[in-house]
C-alpha cells in the first residue's frame, strides 16, 4: 500500500528528544514543522523570504510517537498583495500498522519580505 499519495513539503522522522512526559511528541514540535512546511510552500510559490503572521486554531486528533514518519502536506489557499495563506495537513505513518493517520491541520499566513525585511508583493514563479 502506498502511504504517500501526494508530495509532502517536508517529512520528519520523530525522535526521542522531541517527547513529552507521556512519551508522545510535543505539540510545539509539530507546530514548528507546520510553520516550516508552510514556509517551504510559500517560497516554492514565489515568495523570496517570509515571516509568519498567523496560524489558526490547531487541534490534535492523534498523538505522534517516536519513530513515526510525519508528512506535512501543503496547499496554497489564498494569495494577497504581500501575503500568502497555506493550508498544512499533517499525517503520521503509525509504527505498528503502517497506516497513515490524520494528526492535525492548520492555516498559516505569511508575509513576503524583500531584502530589507519590508513587505513585498507576492510574485508567482511559473
Amino acid at each position: 500500500m502506498n502511504n504517500y499519495p501526494r508530495d509532502a513539503s517536508i517529512r520528519v522522522l520523530m525522535m526521542p528528544r522531541d517527547t513529552n512526559y507521556h512519551g508522545t511528541i510535543f505539540g510545539g514540535v509539530i507546530l514548528s514543522h507546520i510553520d516550516q512546511a508552510g514556509a517551504v510552500a510559500a517560497i516554492q510559490y514565489g515568495c523570496r523570504h517570509v515571516a509568519t503572521v498567523a496560524m489558526d486554531k490547531v487541534e490534535f486528533h492523534q498523538p505522534v510517537r517516536v519513530g513515526e514518519l510525519v508528512s506535512f502536506y501543503t496547499e496554497v489557499v489564498r494569495v494577497g498583495n504581500t501575503s500568502i495563506t497555506i493550508k498544512v495537513s499533517v499525517e503520521a505513518i503509525q509504527r505498528d500498522t503502517g497506516e497513515a493517520v490524520a494528526v492535525t491541520s492548520a492555516m498559516v499566513t505569511f508575509v513576503n519580505l524583500d531584502a530589507d525585511g519590508k513587505s513585498a508583493p507576492v510574485q508567482r514563479i511559473d
